[in-house]
C-alpha cells in the first residue's frame, strides 16, 4: 500500500512532466509541494491562462493538466488505466509511480501544450 512518504518521489516524477514547458510558460508556483504554469496573457481572457501543476494533496499528488478541460476531445485516445486517475475534468491523482501511465501523461501534456500554444487566443 503506497504511503504519503512515497509522494515526494511521485510529485517529483509528475514535475518532471511539467518541467520542459517552463521554457515557453511561465512557472508561477515552484516548492517542495507544489509546481505551476501559466500561458502568455490572453486578450480573450484578459488573464494569463493556466496551463497545469502538481501538488502534493493529504491522500495522493494531483496532476492538473488546463489543456483537457479547453480542449475535451484529447481525452479521446486516453487509455482506461489513466481514466481511473481522473478526477473531475481536468485532474489526475495518483498515491504512487506508475511509469506506463506517467508516460502516457506526458504525451497527452504535450498534445495539451501543442493546442493550448495554438489555441489559447482564439
Amino acid at each position: 500500500m503506497p504511503t504519503q512518504t512515497e509522494f515526494p518521489v511521485v510529485f517529483e516524477s509528475l514535475r518532471s512532466i511539467l518541467k520542459p514547458y517552463a521554457k515557453k510558460l511561465a512557472v508561477k508556483v515552484d516548492t517542495a509541494e507544489g509546481y505551476s504554469l501559466e500561458g502568455p496573457y490572453s486578450e480573450k481572457w484578459k488573464k494569463e491562462l493556466f496551463f497545469g501543476a502538481v501538488q502534493i494533496k493529504k491522500n495522493y499528488v494531483s496532476f492538473y493538466l488546463m489543456p483537457v478541460y479547453m480542449f475535451p476531445d484529447l481525452l479521446k485516445g486516453i487509455s482506461p488505466e489513466l481514466k481511473k486517475h481522473m478526477q473531475g475534468k481536468s485532474c489526475f491523482n495518483f498515491k504512487k509511480i506508475e511509469k506506463s501511465l506517467f508516460a502516457e501523461l506526458s504525451q497527452l501534456t504535450k498534445q495539451g501544450f501543442e493546442r493550448f500554444i495554438k489555441g489559447e487566443h482564439s
